[in-house]
């Protein structure tokens, strides 16, 4: 990382990074994380029955614990010392992962912050974003609006047409950069989690597959829950955790340093 890049990160709190893992892993990694997605996906709902956001991807949750291959990719400390330099923080641990697959013809992500979702102390928390192919404007890659993280308003909005609406209204009136760009192979976006962004529709015939994982400081601490995806969010990835307490569970990690 150059001094350069974290002062870019800290001004807009979100950072694209060319060639940070080789395609050879990539493609390997596409192949490992689809079975795995596969084996794990219950839905049967047809994708014009679904709502805004079941129609925005297919999500499931924390893959590296439950195959060893994933969890060499989540727990890669190079990927982990990007993040704790990024926050400028003395370490990270892990929130959890998400892989997010946008089915072909697939709808858009609307805006929002992921931050309204977690009960944590503090905005020392960044995902990693890796699409598992070269990922064109025609496929949704991840958009931004550069240090939007300033905005309080559309914080309190939950994800859907609503928060579609309202956070692109009051986006428009400010002089935020809206960054729309497509990903090359290899190259992962990293953001905060006050940072307000979307993603276009799937509008190939191929699944857009993304595979996240979100870090947290090392020394983060639970809060008592705002709205019911915090409260969910507490007892899912924080199991055993009580608010003051360091967001510590046994599937919370410390990966770097």
């Amino acid at each position: 990382m150059t001094k350069e890049q974290v002062q870019f990160y800290r001004e807009n709190n979100y950072i694209k990074l060319k060639n940070v893992f080789d395609k050879e892993i990539i493609f390997k990694y596409n192949s490992i994380i689809s079975e795995q997605v596969s084996k794990m996906t219950k839905d049967d709902i047809p994708l014009e029955e679904k709502d805004t956001y079941g129609k925005a991807f297919q999500q499931l949750f924390n893959l590296w614990t439950k195959n060893d291959e994933i969890s060499e990719l989540v727990l890669d400390r190079r990927l982990a010392a990007i993040a704790s330099r990024l926050m400028e923080v003395e370490g990270v641990r892990i929130y959890h992962d998400q892989a997010l697959f946008k089915q072909a013809g697939g709808g858009i992500t609307p805006w929002h912050a992921d931050q309204y979702y977690w009960p944590l102390n503090s905005d020392k928390t960044i995902t990693a974003w890796i699409p598992l192919q070269e990922t064109p404007l025609s496929m949704g890659p991840l958009e931004f609006s550069a240090g939007s993280q300033a905005i309080q308003e559309g914080r309190d909005l939950e994800i859907g047409d609503d928060s579609e609406a309202k956070i692109q209204e009051r986006l428009r009136v400010t002089d935020f950069n809206h960054i729309i760009e497509p990903f090359d192979i290899g190259e992962v976006s990293f953001h905060s989690g006050w940072i307000f962004h979307r993603a276009g529709a799937n509008e190939t015939d191929q699944t857009r597959k993304v595979m996240t994982v979100i870090f947290m400081d090392k020394d983060m601490k639970a809060i008592k829950p705002q709205n019911q995806g915090q409260q969910k969010d507490l007892e899912t990835w924080l199991p055993g955790v009580q608010v003051g307490e360091t967001a510590s569970s046994k599937i919370n990690p410390v990966v770097y340093p």
